[in-house]
């Protein structure tokens, strides 16, 4: 695996790299700092490995991130050169936030605290695509795991990646439940990336390209409470609304949603229950919404009808008619919005790197996108170089 200096400069001074050397690598937080502040210096994360630290962290006021602690994560090489080697052999790829496909979603909500790295296996670009987000408690009954598949399986036919915590129970009911219906998912893990990608599993979902596995944590690292916790966020960070299917009174599930509800990072529904240990009617009190009984898909996302409209660029009432035409489910998908979208985007031809820009979707799902809208006759496909036309009828 090639990566750039500047990488393997914040991989040294953020990554877990299991070596024991009792240094302890930058948090979040403390690298957005930091970061901002070589921002302001016109510094990049390389030069400190080829530099003097103490001579590059001259002004830099942090009791925390000393010298020393940085001389240390820096000397780290070998650790550093192993561990990639091993993670390459089973696929794994590593991203920073200045990689140019790194989850704008994450970036815009969470700002300096966004993972610095994240670690993968799978089609990067599935991080781009309109995405659900579907949790929920490991031990919420059959009822609950039903509806959790279901609601992957309906995600999928209606032209949404599914993002979810790969965890027993409903996490990964929904992300089967998206993939057998020919879908894509995001599984946000937090641990065991290693084995995941080396497991049988996964194999077939990630070689076809319709599944990603990310974690902002070292792929070989064991379970951690801190972790699985932290994790939530990235989850909902990373789709545009969310559905909690079963929550206990405290926990994971519980935690993740009241979080999500106090940063408004997205629309948050529940799933109705009579379970008595069920916490999902306190998160309705606290600010989530009943997921309706004769739920139509595109209704999860009204709450987020501003940002739907930039995730698919404001083309002005093509858009805004296609958004809200009163048509069933099966007629009224992401599908529309995406050819609507186009329809102005292509009045001339434009290249599958141009849209994936201008629309923020993934390339898996863009592809599959184009390819139904040629067969159905509303673009061409032009060659040398290849791009799309509207079709005027």
């Amino acid at each position: 695996m090639k990566i750039s200096p500047d990488t393997q400069a914040v991989l040294l001074m953020t990554a877990h790299l299991g070596e024991g050397s009792g240094v302890r690598p930058l948090t979040s937080g403390e690298w957005g700092s930091f970061a901002d502040w070589m921002k302001g210096r016109a510094l990049t994360p390389a030069r400190f490995v080829s530099g003097s630290v103490a001579e590059l962290l001259e002004g830099w006021q942090d009791s925390k991130l000393t010298v020393a602690r940085l001389s240390a994560l820096l000397a780290r090489g070998t650790a550093l050169a192993l561990a990639m080697e091993k993670w390459a052999r089973v696929g794994i790829w590593v991203m920073t936030r200045s990689d140019p496909d790194y989850p704008r979603r994450l970036k815009r909500r969470l700002g300096g605290n966004s993972p610095a790295v994240l670690f993968g296996c799978g089609d990067r670009a599935l991080l781009g695509g309109t995405a659900l987000a579907v949790v929920g408690s490991r031990d919420c009954g059959r009822e609950g795991l039903a509806y959790g598949e279901e609601l992957g399986a309906l995600a999928a036919r209606n032209g949404c990646t599914v993002v979810s915590g790969g965890a027993r129970g409903v996490d990964d009911a929904a992300m089967q439940g998206a993939l057998a219906a020919g879908g894509a998912v995001v599984g946000v893990l937090a641990h065991g990336l290693l084995r995941a990608c080396l497991g049988k599993r996964y194999r077939s979902w990630l070689m076809e390209n319709r599944l990603v596995l990310v974690s902002p944590f070292n792929p070989e690292a064991g379970f951690n409470v801190g972790h699985a916790m932290q994790r939530n966020r990235y989850i909902y960070c990373l789709a545009d609304a969310a559905v909690v299917v079963h929550s206990g009174r405290k926990g994971g599930t519980w935690s993740g949603a009241v979080e999500n509800l106090a940063n408004r990072w997205v629309p948050l529904y529940v799933r109705r229950t009579d379970s008595a240990d069920a916490g999902n009617g306190l998160l309705v009190r606290k600010g989530a919404t009943w997921v309706p009984e004769a739920l139509e898909f595109r209704q999860l996302f009204e709450g987020s009808h501003a940002e739907q409209l930039s995730l698919f660029g404001d083309s002005g009432a093509a858009v805004r008619e296609a958004y809200t035409r009163p048509e069933s489910p099966q007629e009224m998908t992401f599908y529309e919005l995406f050819l609507a979208k186009v329809q102005v985007l292509c009045s001339e031809g434009r290249s599958v790197v141009d849209l994936t820009e201008a629309l923020l979707v993934g390339r898996s799902q863009l592809g599959s996108w184009l390819k139904r809208a040629v067969a159905e006759g509303r673009l061409r496909k032009l060659n040398r170089p290849v791009r799309y036309q509207w079709i005027n009828s």
